[in-house]
């Protein structure tokens, strides 16, 4: 699809359905897409940047290396979606689904995703220093060696997550629970472990 045609497409009115189309590299900076079908959609090294993605349909798309900087992804559906090395700093993924996501190295630093659902996704070595991941699901998602610096993970359920050797410090993680996670050659120092639930923990 050339990006003329791609302009038309989000011009006119009425829903946008772009599902299962190739878009890779393509422009769509500020483009409003809300609530929009994107499923399967190959977004590779597609800039989105400021866009509005409020409620989209995202799932099982490829949207690696894209960047999603400031991004507004509020209630999406990202259900599988494959982040890897993707920009998403200072994104919202307030209460998106982004469970079984494959979010290795992406850069979710200062992002918001408060209440979002990361359970089973891939955060291998992520950027999340700073994020508000308050009342997040991160059940058995993998932030292995992910740099959680400053985090707010007050209220998380982290139960049986994989947080070897990740970088926590001074990360808020008061009431969290963390029953069953593996800590093992993770960095707490001066983490706020008040509340926190660590029952089953290896550490």
């Amino acid at each position: 699809m050339t990006q003329a045609e791609l302009e038309k497409i989000i011009a006119a009115p009425g829903n946008i359905c772009l599902r299962g189309e190739d878009l890779r590299g393509a422009d769509l900076r500020q483009a409003d897409l809300t609530h929009a079908d994107l499923t399967h959609a190959d977004l590779r090294q597609a800039d989105l940047s400021s866009a509005e993605l409020r409620y989209v349909e995202l799932s099982s798309a490829n949207l690696r290396g894209a960047n999603l900087r400031g991004v507004n992804l509020f209630g999406a559906n990202l259900r599988g979606v494959n982040l890897f090395g993707a920009n998403l700093f200072g994104a919202n993924l307030k209460h998106a689904d982004l469970s079984s996501a494959n979010l290795k190295h992406a850069d979710l630093s200062s992002a918001n995703l408060k209440g979002a659902n990361l359970s089973s996704a891939t955060l291998r070595g992520a950027d999340m220093s700073g994020a508000e991941l308050r009342d997040a699901n991160l059940f058995f998602a993998d932030m292995s060696g992910a740099d959680m610096r400053d985090a707010d993970l007050r209220d998380a359920d982290l139960r049986c997550a994989k947080l070897a050797g990740a970088d926590l410090r001074h990360a808020d993680l008061n009431r969290a629970n963390l029953r069953h996670a593996n800590l093992i050659e993770a960095d707490l120092n001066r983490a706020n472990l008040r509340g926190a639930d660590l029952r089953g923990a290896k550490k």
